[in-house]
């Protein structure tokens, strides 16, 4: 049996910290969910490993870096609401747990909400609420939201996620077509304009609309 706990310090330093993700909540958020316990039992001698891992469906459990890089750009403070688009697996969601006040998480697929809410019930995530629908659609009920971020990338910002978004809210989500998109900061202003930063090129799965 691997050493997980070895295994999952090793990802946290050389993978996270080395590539300049600091904020000290991310980093223990890091160490404290499991990546190994979000796969299959084959693939987890891999779990910690610098590379996302197949969850079945087509889709795949994202890259350790990126999961607290993404993360660490929400800039989450205690406190806030936070929408995750694409549950996947519910890894991010269960980082997202330790650094927010509630996680509200939207996927498309009804497979994969029902593994991550077995996921996120083992990890001991109580403050994450899940939902089957469109992400484009965003999460109306509960908004606004301190935070937002996609797991998969639009053409474009979607506007029904901007709107969602808290006065100096931020979203954080890749945005471009297939192949090579930037990922992408979005801030709402307190006269409600849009602040928009791009941080550099990565490589995501289209963000598809449901039904």
């Amino acid at each position: 049996m691997p050493d997980f706990d070895k295994l999952c310090e090793r990802m946290v330093n050389r993978q996270i910290v080395a590539r300049g993700v600091h904020d000290p909540r991310v980093l223990q958020a890091m160490r404290d969910v499991r990546r190994h316990e979000f796969v299959d039992a084959a693939r987890q001698p891999f779990a910690y490993e610098d590379r996302p891992l197949p969850i079945g469906l087509g889709q795949t459990i994202s890259q350790p870096y990126i999961v607290a890089w993404m993360s660490e750009l929400l800039r989450i403070k205690v406190g806030d609401s936070v929408l995750e688009i694409g549950t996947g697996c519910g890894y991010q969601t269960a980082v997202l747990a330790k650094l927010a006040s509630h996680v509200y998480s939207i996927e498309l697929i009804d497979a994969l909400s029902q593994q991550a809410a077995l996921n996120l019930t083992r990890a001991g995530a109580t403050n994450v609420s899940l939902r089957v629908g469109d992400g484009f659609d965003g999460w109306p009920e509960h908004a606004p939201y301190q935070c937002i971020m996609t797991a998969a990338a639009p053409a474009e910002v979607p506007g029904n996620l901007t709107r969602q978004l808290d006065v100096g809210g931020r979203l954080v989500l890749p945005v471009g077509e297939r192949g090579y998109q930037q990922m992408t900061r979005v801030t709402k202003r307190e006269d409600g304009s849009l602040q928009t930063e791009q941080l550099g090129l990565v490589a995501f799965v289209p963000m598809l609309r449901g039904g």
